[in-house]
């Protein structure tokens, strides 16, 4: 009983119901007009229906009489667009006549069926019923009362199930085209991927600065050397601003408030990350074959964050050692080579979402990435297409 009477607990029930008064209007008022107006209606609406604009007004009235949905919310159901193609006009036209018909319906249903009950209820006081009643009955019989509610029952059954009705008719009839569907995939993809480069963004930045951070406070402590510590200091400083302007960079882009504050880092600033590592006491040999400048910006940026993890990696997990960077330039493709000694009381970083993302980032520039062991040493080496 509960689940019967729930459809009218809900205030989309009566929305739908008044969305489906609303189509009548049209023809009641032609009707006042002249007769033969009120039958053009379909004319009417069927030429209205090829405007490209009335697809949007009918999705705006759906989405929020139908579903009770925002209107300027997402367009997975109901869209609230323009007609872009003839096949959308078409299915505009379509959904006016399903419209008009129906809710003319439950329109003449909503007066029809209360004055069946008035009449039925005048039929067992034996008061002449009204003239204007779909079932004019004669006599006078006690009966007449039981079937009283009974036109009252179906009218809150033709409400709910109409309703149900029309909505399903505007999903399939106001909905995205499959061109609409593709687009909204797409943007949707497009958001989830900047999602996870921006996770990315934070995992390095933020994950190198806090090992720096870590490295150097460790050593200080140890050293008790206080040349040393102001040393250290200056590199956490150094370190901790740059992460805080890459966070306030990503920051900006969540907000959408403008442009980004400054450029994201590329291979060109790779000295400030190497700084970094040998300040952190890691002895760096870097070498860079071929033309670093002609590398594209986006393999440049992602080539950047790559060899970011990897130091942190090493300082992470095997400390003060000697790492080998090779940047390689030829042939089309930027090969990146970072290469240390791994301690036997060291973790190997087989783990984690650092050398997750190192893969992740070749993969979406359609390269190819290889970290493990390799004769005594930890080894990640990285080749990006620059095409």
């Amino acid at each position: 009983m509960v689940r019967i009477l729930l459809p009218f607990g809900r205030a989309v029930t009566y929305t739908r119901w008044l969305h489906l008064f609303v189509a009548a209007v049209l023809p009641a008022v032609l009707m006042y007009v002249d007769d033969l107006w009120m039958y053009l209606s379909p004319l009417l609406l069927a030429l209205a229906g090829l405007v490209p604009a009335m697809r949007a007004v009918e999705g705006f009235q759906a989405r929020l009489l139908l579903t009770g949905q925002r209107p300027e919310g997402d367009g997975r159901e109901i869209v609230v667009a323009p007609s872009a193609t003839w096949a959308d006009r078409g299915r505009t036209v379509v959904w006016l006549q399903a419209r008009l018909l129906v809710g003319c319906l439950v329109a003449l249903l909503t007066v029809q069926l209360p004055l069946t009950t008035d009449s039925l209820v005048a039929g067992a006081r034996g008061v002449p019923p009204d003239e204007g009643a779909l079932a004019v009955l004669s006599g006078q019989h006690w009966w007449y009362g039981v079937l009283a509610p009974l036109p009252l029952v179906l009218l809150a059954a033709v409400v709910v199930g109409a309703g149900a009705l029309v909505t399903g008719l505007a999903r399939l009839l106001l909905g995205p085209s499959p061109a609409e569907r593709l687009a909204a995939l797409e943007e949707r993809t497009e958001r989830l991927l900047e999602r996870n480069r921006i996770a990315r963004e934070l995992h390095d930045s933020i994950g190198h600065a806090l090992t720096v951070a870590v490295v150097q406070a460790g050593a200080a402590r140890a050293a008790g050397d206080p040349g040393f510590t102001d040393r250290a200091l200056a590199a956490v400083e150094d370190t901790g601003r740059t992460a805080l302007e890459d966070l306030e960079r990503v920051l900006g882009v969540l907000r959408e408030a403008g442009p980004p504050v400054r450029a994201r880092p590329t291979l060109a600033d790779a000295d400030r990350l190497l700084e970094s590592a040998r300040s952190s006491g890691a002895r760096l040999d870097m070498e860079v074959t071929g033309p670093l400048e002609t590398v594209p910006g986006p393999v440049s940026r992602e080539g950047y964050r790559i060899l970011q993890e990897a130091l942190t990696n090493v300082l992470r997990h095997a400390g003060a050692v000697p790492v080998r960077v090779r940047v390689e330039v030829a042939r089309g493709s930027l090969g990146l080579r970072i290469r240390n000694p791994l301690p036997a009381a060291a973790r190997p970083p087989d783990r984690g979402s650092g050398l997750r993302g190192i893969r992740e980032r070749a993969a979406l520039l359609g390269g190819h990435a290889r970290t493990g062991p390799d004769a005594g040493d930890w080894q990640v080496h990285v080749v990006l297409p620059l095409s």
